[in-house]
């Protein structure tokens, strides 16, 4: 009977896990009193009676009241030690700071849409990437290309006979052509 009054008193009261008493406070400090609950039941008398048939009844009887006594202290110092863990590491406090960005989360009309904005960003980096990738090797081709019709020049050049006598003839015949002109147009 102690039992249920102090864990209906504890259940009644308001959660202050680490300051104040916001939602996710309480539903953290309710979700760890029935866990507790659950790995720490007590077990019924017939229960005890099997596990210790060799004492007699008032044996028995008096097992199962230490047995509850014992029950009921652990869940107590388990959920006092709780709450002073998370009042020494500030649960509290970081439970409403996630709670305020949430809220603040809903409350922004383009936070679903960030998402989206962010993979479109990625997809953009990628895709230029990708063009630069590409650009750059048609780039080395192209420099490639252009050295080997350099080395053609220069091989064409080593091939080709020096012939000055050809470069003075294709001189005077530039400058006849010239000349040729201007006499015309003065006669």
């Amino acid at each position: 009977m102690e039992k249920a009054t102090s864990s209906a008193a504890s259940a009644a009261a308001p959660s202050k896990i680490g300051g104040g008493g916001s939602r996710r406070q309480s539903d953290l400090n309710r979700s760890f009193k029935l866990a507790i609950r659950s790995l720490l039941t007590s077990c019924s008398k017939q229960e005890l009676a099997k596990a210790f048939s060799k004492f007699s009844n008032a044996e028995q009887e008096s097992l199962h009241r230490l047995f509850i006594q014992v029950i009921t202290s652990l869940h107590k110092m388990l959920e006092d030690e709780f709450e002073s863990l998370c009042l020494e590491t500030q649960v509290g406090t970081a439970l409403e700071t996630v709670e305020q960005l949430v809220e603040e989360q809903n409350l922004d009309p383009l936070f679903s849409e960030k998402s989206n904005i962010m993979d479109a960003a990625k997809s953009l980096s990628m895709e230029k990437k990708n063009e630069i990738h590409y650009l750059t090797g048609m780039l080395e081709k192209a420099e490639e290309q252009n050295r080997c019709i350099r080395d053609r020049v220069e091989l064409l050049n080593q091939k080709m006979p020096d012939d000055s006598g050809i470069s003075v003839v294709m001189e005077k015949f530039k400058s006849g052509n010239l000349s040729y002109g201007t006499c015309s147009n003065g006669i």
